[in-house]
């Protein structure tokens, strides 16, 4: 394959010089501390497969001590009790903070999850930055509204922040979604309890440091490392936290609303699982449309939940779109994620590899045809090449379970009426693209598709103040936007008698 040289660089002949690990302990009640039995866990380089620092193992105990210290910053402390300008002036600060480091944050988040040094340079940790200045300028202007009643009453409604919130987060974006949630509910005026990937939770770490230098007082942000079946699931079922917000899995998010239920019903927000179709029509330019289809799949190396994993290609500019395809994948560079021009790190880490890999066998045993691609890459680390399957039926696994990985499912369709059709042929229903020149057929299809976001003529595009969320199994709630906010505050009703008032 053209630019897939097998010869990975080393770490120590990396493209930038790695920091040293600063931050390896749990940070709780403003300070970091081991875990309570001395348990720590390897995290490990996805360019090497081998260890860069052992981190302090949260379980239960760890996670009761968080709840603790954060339940008495959100009953006692001075958070929830600042003005929404106050919090304010400290998440910019914060947000600062992240803009000084942001080498040595997009550095840890390459070393840790195998992601483009260049892209979390320039995207990934401003973005962070971004959500703190965002949700800043949000934090005063969170009130409620007079209502009109129909009887002698006065009434109206408060937004209050729903109280301690456990955030578990993913490993594919560290960075952006740590702030995807850490952000609103700061703003909200809640306490918090986060808990990082087990596979990358070095940036995590480094967060909760600038947050102490912003002047976040103390128990209001605490992180937790640890595994997902004991500080996860002591998150989950606590019943000292009063909502649980989770990007992951549909599996894993299924196992949280059962813990949530079985506690104390806490409130529950999933961002799960997508396989999620983009549909070129006849009219699309076809490279353009290669390039987005592309660029949909291999993005962060396929390690994205709404990855454009299915591909419907109408019949009339199949053959030009597969050709074009192919030509751009087998030009994908491989390699070294610190090298500006490599294009496709590892995978985030030997379970992911082995997953993809194992759907590829899948694949081809199912029927499927392997176009490019299929294999591991390299003589050392997790890189998987990119591969594209056509030959595909909608009943097989590679067009029906997410593979999470650089493994794309091309189809061709004849009809508006079958793409829809086959386009909803699944659980999922988190994104969707389509790629035409003709508004009337955008229109209809986007207002056809069950998903909660669907993009025209452009794909994998986010916005701070864009609601990000899935339909079906791909979850419920909303990350970005004031959706992502007000999921952090509870609406109480405050009423009064009116006496002898000359009108309602």
């Amino acid at each position: 394959m053209a630019n897939l040289e097998q010869n990975n660089t080393s770490a120590d002949q990396s493209h930038f010089k790695i920091p040293d690990i600063k931050f390896t302990k749990l940070f709780i009640n403003g300070e970091f501390v081991d875990s309570i039995k001395g348990r720590t866990f390897d995290t490990v380089d996805p360019r090497t497969g081998e260890v860069i620092v052992r981190i302090a193992e949260g379980d239960k105990e760890d996670v009761d001590a968080a709840v603790k210290a954060a339940r008495e910053a959100f009953d006692h402390g001075p958070w929830p009790r600042m003005s929404g300008f106050q919090r304010a002036r400290i998440m910019l600060k914060f947000a600062d903070l992240i803009e000084q480091n942001i080498e040595e944050l997009a550095a840890l988040d390459c070393i840790d999850a195998g992601k483009l040094f260049l892209w979390g340079k320039l995207v990934d940790i401003p973005f962070g930055a971004r959500l703190l200045q965002y949700y800043a300028g949000a934090a005063d202007k969170v009130h409620g509204e007079v209502l009109k009643s129909s009887r002698p009453l006065h009434a109206y409604t408060l937004k209050e922040p729903i109280g301690v919130v456990g955030h578990i987060i993913p490993w594919n974006f560290p960075t952006s979604n740590f702030f995807m949630k850490v952000a609103p509910a700061l703003a909200a005026g809640c306490t918090m309890i986060v808990k990082p990937a087990e596979q990358t939770p070095l940036s995590a770490l480094f967060h909760a440091h600038l947050a102490k230098q912003a002047g976040v007082p103390d128990g209001v942000l605490n992180v937790v490392t640890g595994f997902g079946h004991t500080a996860g699931a002591a998150v989950s079922s606590h019943m000292d936290i009063d909502m649980v917000s989770f990007t992951g899995s549909t599996e894993v998010g299924r196992l949280i609303m059962q813990a949530a239920a079985t506690s104390n019903l806490k409130m529950v927000s999933l961002e799960l699982g997508g396989k999620s179709p983009l549909i070129i029509f006849d009219d699309a330019d076809v490279d353009k449309a290669a390039e987005l289809a592309l660029n949909g799949i291999l993005f962060n190396k396929g390690e994205v939940c709404a990855a454009s994993s299915r591909v419907y290609v109408q019949e009339g500019i199949y053959g030009e779109f597969e050709k074009k395809l192919i030509e751009k994948a087998k030009a994908w560079k491989l390699g070294d994620p610190f090298d500006p021009e490599t294009r496709q790190g590892p995978q985030v880490d030997k379970k992911q590899f082995e997953r993809i890999l194992s759907y590829i066998d899948i694949g081809v045993k199912e029927g499927g045809t392997l176009l490019t691609g299929g294999k591991p890459w390299g003589s050392k680390g997790y890189y998987v090449e990119p591969t594209v399957f056509v030959d595909v039926k909608e009943d097989m696994q590679i067009a029906r379970d997410e593979i999470f990985g650089p493994v794309l499912s091309l189809m061709k369709f004849k009809t508006v009426e079958e793409a829809i059709e086959r386009a909803n042929n699944s659980k999922y229903g988190l994104a969707a693209g389509v790629l035409t020149k003709d508004m009337n057929v955008a229109n209809r299809v986007s207002r056809s598709i069950r998903a909660g976001i669907i993009w025209i003529n452009c794909y994998s595009s986010l916005d701070v103040g864009f609601p990000f969320g899935g339909y079906k199994m791909s979850g419920f709630g909303r990350e970005l936007g004031l959706d992502g906010l007000h999921k952090y505050l509870q609406v109480k009703t405050v009423m009064t008698p009116l006496h002898d008032s000359p009108w309602l």
